[in-house]
């Protein structure tokens, strides 16, 4: 079975297409957790406790484990991850040429899918793609604003730059295993891309701090019933003032789920 097979038979068995976002900033755990050896990964486990039931995979983002304890926080929290039976999805946005690369792609062997830059080319992303067994999400239509500033660019052949990145990932889907990032601010764009791209998977941020549009997300995201629309803060940090923080952001995760079945089920 690759990802999308195991994702599948997750969001099966949870019912449920919630996307934890991993985003331990060290500047919001809150203070009865720095004391301990790893804070990030003290946080984390209290959030996947709290959350693993209604959460289709973690998203941990690298960005807030790229220094020496981090990696051991991340090491932590993806196998606890996987002690739950949930998958994980490393929001790494990753790509180069040669053997760095290469070198990248081995963070594979501990997560279960990464996201890719595609600005590169399919070389650069050749060892991740060759993966079978992973899930390859291809940043394509971003929900920040200055996405607009590269991906809103009009080609010679009328296609924006982001329409071409889709029709690519489509093509590089050789093994089954591709998937497009997708925002939610712009369901119009969500829902054009459906149409271009029937069959890869999206994963959907901008759904909790950035407002995104969860029926859009729902509607267009998913491919087969397959998909995923991701939470960091509003789920992670849903308790930021609560001494009972964790058990807040499980109910944050919980209510989102919820808030998305209404869609999938309508």
């Amino acid at each position: 079975m690759n990802f999308f097979d195991r994702l599948r038979d997750r969001i099966r068995t949870v019912d449920s297409v919630v996307s934890v976002g991993l985003d331990p900033d060290p500047s919001r755990i809150p203070d009865h957790l720095t004391e301990h050896d790893l804070p990030r990964w003290a946080f984390n486990r209290r959030i996947i406790d709290a959350t693993h039931e209604h959460a289709a995979v973690f998203k941990p983002n690298a960005a807030f484990y790229e220094d020496p304890d981090g990696w051991r926080a991340l090491e932590e929290t993806i196998a606890y991850a996987h002690g739950k039976d949930v998958p994980v999805l490393l929001d790494a946005k990753r790509a180069d040429i040669g053997n760095t690369t290469r070198q990248y792609a081995e963070l594979l062997e501990r997560a279960d899918a990464i996201t890719v830059n595609p600005y590169m080319g399919r070389d650069s992303l050749q060892p991740f793609l060759a993966d079978e067994e992973a899930g390859v999400f291809v940043l394509c239509r971003t929900s920040n604003p200055g996405g607009e500033d590269l991906q809103d660019l009009e080609l010679a052949s009328g296609e924006r730059v982001y329409e071409r990145v889709a029709a690519l990932a489509d093509l590089w889907n050789e093994n089954d295993n591709v998937g497009l990032v997708v925002g939610a601010t712009k369901p119009e764009e969500l829902e054009e891309l459906r149409e271009q791209v029937p069959d890869l998977p999206f994963l959907v941020p901008g759904i909790g701090a950035q407002g995104g549009d969860a029926e859009a997300a729902v509607e267009y995201g998913l491919a087969d019933g397959v998909g995923l629309v991701n939470s960091s803060r509003g789920i992670i940090f849903a308790g930021e003032n609560s001494e009972d923080f964790a058990n807040v952001s499980g109910q944050a995760a919980k209510r989102l789920k919820k808030r998305l079945n209404r869609y999938r089920d309508s």
